[in-house]
């Protein structure tokens, strides 16, 4: 019984209104307590440039679908602050202020800066006085936050030794959304390597009594294949539950229909599609 997901629309392009097409990368999507959806992302004027990426774009809507209008970038590097790029934001919420989790990057690969900013109105963007949150590698990135039970749990790709290694699916844990616990593995990949690897983009949801972990790309550019477990800290490579066009992928709910986004370098801007998982794992 897989997880598929049904078929892809344009949801925002961020190239509207410019003399040169632009792509979004990973990307992040979530409504304010208004009601008002937004989305930030990675962004670069084609042909991509990840080590050229410094900026974050920022679009609004009022319902998911759109229309989507492009407001100025969420985030510029800073390089004051040891920053070398801005990949990969993620926005959730405590119910006082947004705090936006990014791969500020740095000289060190092996030692990849997890930064935070801190915003109540999405606009204005504060970086966090003590600098970043941890440090990881190989090129830790593509942080994801979740609530489990009495904490919070960051979910990131990264190598099992931060020089390399097979590539993984970190995460660690807070009570404050500050203060992380040390690094520990929820997924563990045969493949091996450095850099960009198949544990990119990892998300986690809960469906029902299961648990979902969306990872990428897998084995192509455009491509995200979907683990489940009954556990949310531990996904094996046999928990293969399904495999979607997508890159980059973001999972969402709205007024109870699952959807999943897709984006990257030379895809014509961020696409989304109903996902639907089975009645029964």
């Amino acid at each position: 019984m897989q997880v598929t997901a049904g078929s892809f629309r344009l949801l925002y392009d961020p190239s509207e209104g410019r003399e040169q097409p632009w792509y979004i990368n990973d990307h992040t999507l979530m409504r304010d307590e208004s009601g008002r959806w937004h989305l930030f992302g990675i962004t670069h004027p084609e042909p991509a440039d990840p080590w050229d990426e410094t900026e974050f774009a920022h679009a609004g809507a009022d319902t998911l679908l759109g229309p989507w209008t492009g407001q100025p970038p969420a985030l510029r590097v800073d390089r004051d602050y040891g920053e070398t790029h801005l990949w990969a934001p993620y926005v959730i919420y405590d119910g006082a202020r947004y705090f936006m989790y990014y791969d500020g990057g740095g000289e060190d690969r092996t030692g990849t800066a997890m930064n935070l900013a801190t915003s109540t109105d999405l606009r204005t963007w504060t970086r966090h006085p003590e600098g970043p949150q941890f440090r990881d590698g190989y090129d830790a990135r593509d942080p994801m936050v979740l609530r489990i039970g009495d904490r919070w749990v960051m979910y990131y790709c990264a190598t099992s030794d931060p020089a390399g290694g097979n590539h993984v699916v970190a995460y660690r844990t807070s009570i404050d959304l500050v203060h992380w616990s040390e690094r520990a593995i929820a997924y563990t990949d045969p493949a091996t390597g450095t850099g960009a690897g198949p544990t990119e983009s990892p998300f986690v949801v809960r469906h029902n009594d299961s648990w979902y972990l969306f990872i990428g790309p897998r084995p192509d550019y455009v491509g995200t294949d979907v683990f489940r477990s009954d556990d949310p800290l531990h996904f094996r490579p046999e928990d293969h539950v399904g495999h979607i066009h997508a890159h980059a992928a973001e999972i969402l709910q709205d007024d109870g229909t699952w959807w999943i986004t897709s984006a990257g370098w030379g895809q014509g801007g961020v696409h989304i599609a109903p996902l639907h998982f089975p009645d029964r794992a």
